[in-house]
């Protein structure tokens, strides 16, 4: 079936002219690196399943992912919400620090991203543990 130009309906299969899926798979590995976060993790935060994670670190899937994926994945690493969605274009590089910046610079970046991320883990046990104590009365 196709419309009156002879163009088949979109449909969320397949690849499209243009993406770099690759570059999407570089920045996101890049990023979960550097904060430390595996994939359980970030499909809890995102919202995202196991499986789709797995295909975006790969670069290659046979489904089309919707950028309202993307933009939860990237939503939970702290990136903009379109950041993934630029990346898969072409329109901003795979990752967001200063390709200008020394090894040093960029390691402490790094460094900061980790212990940020840790922190944000610390935060979050310490909500649990105050809901329980809560609910515990004490």
């Amino acid at each position: 079936m196709t419309n009156k130009d002879g163009v088949p309906p979109y449909t969320a299969r397949g690849r499209v002219e243009g993406e770099n899926w690759q570059a999407v798979a570089d920045a996101l590995n890049a990023r979960m690196a550097a904060r430390r976060i595996g994939q359980q993790a970030l499909a809890t935060a995102s919202g995202v399943s196991v499986a789709t994670l797995r295909q975006l670190q790969h670069g290659r899937h046979s489904r089309r992912v919707q950028n309202t994926t993307l933009s939860a994945v990237a939503r939970a690493l702290d990136w903009p919400d379109d950041h993934l969605i630029r990346v898969l274009l072409g329109d901003q590089a795979d990752d967001d620090t200063d390709r200008t910046a020394s090894p040093a610079d960029r390691w402490v970046v790094a460094r900061l991203d980790a212990i940020e991320g840790h922190l944000r883990r610390m935060d979050q046990r310490l909500a649990l543990i105050e809901r329980h104590l809560s609910t515990c009365g004490l």
